[in-house]
């Protein structure tokens, strides 16, 4: 039977890339009827929409420039306006800094709202590494698998939509893994710090199986959220 959350959760998952937050959160959707958000989805979603925030997030875009804060928590604001995501969200790819999390705390208590979990996905560096350089998604649905840890049930054929292409991110390469794992440890990691000092800091062991790592997942959306 499918659980549902009793109240609307405000999740953040934490961790350097190749800690599987894709993966677990689109398993917690499935779950618990949460929704995921990234910041890049957002903002293209709104730029699409034609909203005020998406407009003048455009308008940075075009001219090369990063989007501020303010765009992304007001594109942030409308988007958890929508009915979709009444049971609670899962944040990905924002809050980045500290600054950007006390940012994001004041929209949320604005609105009688709060971080319901900040939650950290722990692995060693190396292992981050060996997870980036082999990674790979469906072309079609952007199911996820790697070249040890998750591969097909069937080689060459996606098990979520069946479809036979898949395809790497150019950047998913051990050099250039140990790059974004030294500006994760520079900018955002202190964000684990900020959670812990707000009471709202679980951590997770992430070097488990994917089965494992979602079951420690979910008891702690249930026992936060009831």
């Amino acid at each position: 039977m499918t659980e549902v959350t009793t109240r609307p959760a405000v999740l953040i998952l934490l961790g350097p890339p190749g800690a599987g937050k894709g993966t677990q959160a689109r398993m917690l959707e499935e779950r618990f009827g949460l929704v995921q958000l990234s910041t890049g989805d957002l903002l293209r979603a709104a730029v699409a929409a034609g909203t005020e925030a998406g407009r003048a997030a455009q308008s940075v875009m075009e001219a090369g420039g990063l989007v501020s804060d303010d765009i992304v928590l007001a594109i942030l604001k409308d988007r958890m306006a929508e009915p979709d995501v009444a049971k609670g969200v899962i944040l990905d790819g924002f809050p980045r800094t500290a600054g950007q999390a006390a940012a994001l705390d004041a929209l949320l208590a604005a609105e009688g709202r709060e971080v319901t979990a900040a939650i950290s996905l722990e692995v060693d560096d190396a292992a981050m590494i060996a997870r980036v350089a082999g990674r790979y998604t469906c072309a079609t649905c952007g199911e996820g698998y790697h070249d040890q840890f998750k591969t097909p049930a069937i080689a060459g054929t996606c098990d979520k939509c069946g479809g036979t292409a898949f395809k790497r991110r150019a950047d998913d390469t051990a050099e250039t893994a140990g790059a974004r794992l030294a500006a994760y440890h520079a900018q955002t990691a202190p964000l684990i710090a900020y959670y812990e000092g707000k009471g709202v800091l679980e951590r997770i062991d992430a070097m488990g199986a994917i089965e494992e790592i979602s079951a420690a997942l979910s008891s702690i959306v249930s026992r936060v959220s009831a």
